[in-house]
């Protein structure tokens, strides 16, 4: 039985939270697109844990957690959360429970170096991205132009990973001087011997692992990145991920389909919105269309603490959209809803007892519409058409409000809700 688990959203949902709470059955987690872009945060016993590329199901014991060929892997980030996870005594040895596709590519100095000459070049203007700064989008260019480093290749003998390596070097020499350049090439090839001593122990044929998985009846658990509002077809383009985000995607980002053939997809959303980077989204609390928006939104960010995971930028709050949330639950392929973070709402006198939720657009010329634009560069023009329901007392299904907002996002997107999140730590989530 396979599972996979999206972010319905712009990212930041609390995916690692569901991941940590379905992972207590399942006997491989496995990541299958994105790179330390993401940022997944775990709350248990009080203390927190924050991943970005190993899966969010490395603190149950039994499972087993791969990092599949559609990630862009940074073995240097990669060695960092697993030393971190071994002085946090969760596992003593990374063999027994870390595994690495083969066919993986590699985050390498050259791609961090482009992606932040190009992000600092590019910034104040329209072009402006907003990305992590983490070489994310350069290595899926470098893998798309057929000249970037994969795990398998870090095997070949030295003169042919040399060549390798001069291929994709050269393909980027043009953001360089020749001497910058020539360092960057030193500096990488010093990498190369602790890259292999490491790697090599975890690295596996992923096609096999998990058609040995499909075979004997595990439970496997897919666990996406960012959100499907990010995705580079699907999402706010060009205001997207490098990678693809949606639910067919993890059978490309893990190499075994067949696997994926009767598998359930769960989407996770926020009560609320955010986004981090470039890029509108309509419900944003702006101030544009209410002036008191914009202290509702930094009391909310305060309150849930709304800052990335990975650059530690603060997020930018919106209103729930569930128009927005609708076209990620058709072109995500979700099936039902795990719904986080409503208890940052509870109590905060700042909302003055409501909540806003859109379930339409209005254009300049009045007319509205229910569907989602294609082109990112209309989304703020458009004036969002509310509903409003009052604040809950508890972010729970037995609280009437809360009930009452469910039942709408259910008939609104045609999924059930079946999962909620109503606290930071691992129990304080509850399946309906």
């Amino acid at each position: 039985m396979a599972t996979i688990l999206l972010g319905a959203q712009w990212g930041d949902e609390g995916k690692g939270k569901v991941v940590d709470h379905l992972s207590a059955k399942a006997d491989l987690v496995v990541r299958f697109q994105g790179g330390n872009n993401a940022g997944h945060s775990l709350w248990v016993g009080g203390k927190k844990t924050v991943l970005h590329l190993i899966p969010s199901g490395i603190l149950h014991s039994r499972t087993r957690c791969l990092i599949g060929e559609g990630v862009v892997l940074d073995p240097q980030v990669l060695f960092h959360e697993i030393s971190g996870l071994k002085q946090a005594g969760v596992f003593q040895d990374e063999r027994e429970r870390i595994l690495v596709s083969e066919r993986a590519h590699l985050i390498l100095p050259v791609l961090k170096e482009v992606d932040l000459i190009r992000e600092n070049s590019s910034r104040g203007t329209s072009g402006h991205i907003g990305t992590t700064g983490r070489g994310i989008g350069p290595a899926y260019e470098a893998k798309a132009r057929r000249v970037g480093i994969r795990v398998i290749d870090l095997y070949s003998d030295d003169a042919t990973l040399l060549g390798k390596l001069d291929r994709l070097h050269d393909a980027f020499a043009h953001h360089f001087d020749p001497d910058t350049l020539n360092e960057i090439r030193v500096r990488t090839w010093a990498l190369i011997p602790g890259f292999r001593r490491s790697l090599e122990p975890l690295m596996v044929d992923s096609t096999a692992l998990l058609k040995h998985a499909h075979d004997s009846g595990q439970e496997v658990l897919f666990e996406g990145a960012q959100g499907v509002m990010l995705d580079l077809d699907h999402g706010t383009y060009p205001y997207v991920t490098s990678s693809f985000t949606t639910a067919p995607s993890a059978g490309i980002g893990a190499a075994f389909p067949k696997i994926l053939r009767s598998s359930r997809v769960i989407g996770v959303a926020k009560v609320y919105l955010t986004r981090v980077g470039s890029g509108d989204f309509p419900t944003e609390m702006r101030g544009d269309h209410d002036p008191d928006e914009v202290r509702i939104g930094e009391a909310i960010r305060k309150a849930g603490g709304e800052f990335g995971a990975t650059t530690g930028r603060p997020r930018r709050i919106g209103w729930q959209d569930l128009v927005a949330l609708r076209h990620a639950v058709e072109v995500g392929g979700i099936d039902e809803i795990a719904l986080m973070k409503g208890d940052v709402l509870c109590g905060l006198d700042e909302m003055g007892g409501v909540f806003k939720v859109a379930t339409a657009y209005e254009g300049a010329d009045g007319t509205r519409s229910d569907r989602f634009p294609a082109r990112a560069e209309i989304l703020s023009k458009l004036k969002p058409v509310y509903e409003n329901f009052p604040i809950w007392k508890h972010a729970h299904p037995d609280d009437p409000a809360f009930a009452t907002l469910i039942a709408r996002i259910e008939d609104f997107i045609g999924v059930p809700v079946r999962f909620v999140g109503f606290g930071p730590d691992r129990e304080q989530i509850l399946e309906r």
